[in-house]
């Protein structure tokens, strides 16, 4: 590993070095990441009720908005000038960008209170270093595996974020049911591979909506039928169950708790409010459909984020969604701000729709939110401020290798974190100079926050306790 490559490595909780061969290890690196169980969970564990994760997809260079406060080469837009007090973070001068509030058209967001992101960097907080694997001695440059990593933590993963999440809130969801009450599971929204899962896991893979409504589940089937068919097939049901031997209900029973569930479900899809396209003006949890498509954008990426709110008020932990495609090989000069734009009006509305939202269990919804943005890789130019097309690349050094990844909603707040960057890097040449957290930790961390059994997960890595100390 060459110096330029070579970073310290600072990872919560450490295991000591054991055995001869590790000692010797150990005398050929100054640094050495060792994985062990780590279990340990926050103290802000289980105060989030729910998670947005947003995805900037095909690799984001994320020096230009996220870690502005470094080298030309790195951040060809500059530095805004408009970052809010007490903000540590490097705010770039692409986050400044919100040509949606301006004029005849700007005036509605305006009034519903939406802002620049520059100028509330100060709830925000900034995780400059996150990294695809500390075994590695460079970064993952390659969109296939990088994105596995960020969807499953492991190149070949073949368990997603949101099944983990799904399984880990399982007691929840089962104690719910009990008392009457059908939470919904986290959903993807478009992406599939956030829904892998296999063994135990495979009953706990997300539904993967293609769109952003649920039109398409407007018939109610259940109510077609006359009571008197119902009950005969609910007693065909019991007497099927009845006549097996106790050894072998079990699984019937599942099935049939299934079906059930299947049926809650589709008495929830069929509510107006996820409706997101009919936009309408009943107030839900405070805010309508119509004010909320007002925010996000009359487009299928701000009906999702509608969908997603919505979602919430059924019980569902986690919705995770991509925005844009940042693949700029070239004309990234041109294109990025125009790209990110958008970014920033869906970062806006969510805080402005997140405050003005009351919980159905008291407070808003930015009390019990956590929104988090990443990306599969960052981006590089090796040293000009674009490559010779006036876009960027991918490949094994520090620019693609820290993804700098920003988090805000309530328990930010709380914790005192707002504005806040954990951990560093060199302006001059991105070597890390403070925390480096793995995919791992921060998806640890955010199944941490919604309360999830951790157990069974990521094995070597700890939630990020920088976040609460």
């Amino acid at each position: 590993m060459s110096d330029d490559t070579k970073k310290p490595v600072t990872f919560g909780r450490r295991g000591l070095l054991k055995g001869l061969g590790a000692a010797a290890t150990a005398a050929a690196f100054p640094t050495l990441w060792l994985p062990r169980n780590a279990y340990a969970a926050t103290p802000a564990s289980g105060t989030v009720e729910h998670l947005i994760y947003l995805r900037l997809g095909g690799g984001f260079r994320f020096t230009t908005a996220f870690n502005g406060d470094v080298a030309d080469e790195f951040n060809p837009f500059g530095r805004s000038t408009a970052r809010a007090p007490g903000t540590e973070w490097g705010v770039g001068a692409l986050l400044d960008r919100a040509s949606w509030l301006e004029g005849t058209a700007g005036a509605p967001l305006v009034d519903l209170g939406m802002k620049p992101v520059s100028a509330f960097s100060n709830e925000i907080c900034v995780l400059p270093c996150v990294d695809h694997e500390p075994f590695s001695a460079r970064a993952d440059g390659n969109h296939g595996t990088a994105l596995e990593r960020f969807l499953t933590g492991y190149v070949g993963g073949t368990t997603s974020f949101l099944t983990y999440l799904n399984y880990g809130l399982r007691e929840k969801v089962a104690m719910a049911a009990a008392q009457g009450r059908t939470i919904l599971p986290a959903f993807s929204l478009g992406e599939a591979g956030m829904a892998l899962g296999a063994g135990n896991y495979a009953g706990y893979r997300p539904p993967v909506l293609d769109g952003s409504g649920f039109e398409r589940f407007a018939f109610d089937p259940d109510s077609s039928l006359p009571d008197w068919a119902a009950s005969i097939a609910t007693n065909l049901d019991t007497r099927f169950r009845n006549k097996l031997h106790e050894g072998v209900r079990s699984s019937v029973e599942a099935y049939q708790g299934s079906r059930e569930a299947t049926r809650a479900y589709g008495r929830i899809f069929r509510d107006p409010i996820l409706r997101v396209q009919a936009t309408s003006t009943e107030l839900v949890d405070g805010i309508s459909n119509k004010d909320l498509v007002t925010m996000f954008g009359d487009d299928s990426t701000g009906h999702e984020m509608v969908l997603a709110l919505r979602l919430f008020h059924f019980g569902s932990p986690a919705v995770f969604l991509n925005q844009g495609f940042y693949d700029y090989h070239s004309k990234e000069n041109d294109s990025l701000p125009d790209e990110i734009e958008k970014a920033n009006r869906l970062i806006s509305g969510l805080r402005t729709a997140l405050k003005k939202m009351q919980h159905p269990t008291g407070g808003t919804y930015w009390d019990k939110t956590l929104v988090v943005l990443g990306s599969e890789m960052g981006r590089t130019t090796n040293g000009s401020k674009f490559n010779s097309a006036g876009g960027s690349d991918h490949s094994s050094d520090l620019p693609t290798r820290w993804m700098s990844m920003p988090m805000m909603g309530g328990v930010i707040d709380a914790a005192g974190k707002g504005g806040k960057r954990l951990g560093e890097t060199r302006a001059s040449d991105l070597k890390a100079l403070g925390s480096v957290y793995t995919y791992r930790s921060v998806l640890k961390t955010m199944m941490d926050l919604l309360g999830a059994d951790l157990s069974t997960v990521f094995p070597a890595d700890n939630p990020i306790q920088d976040l609460f100390v």
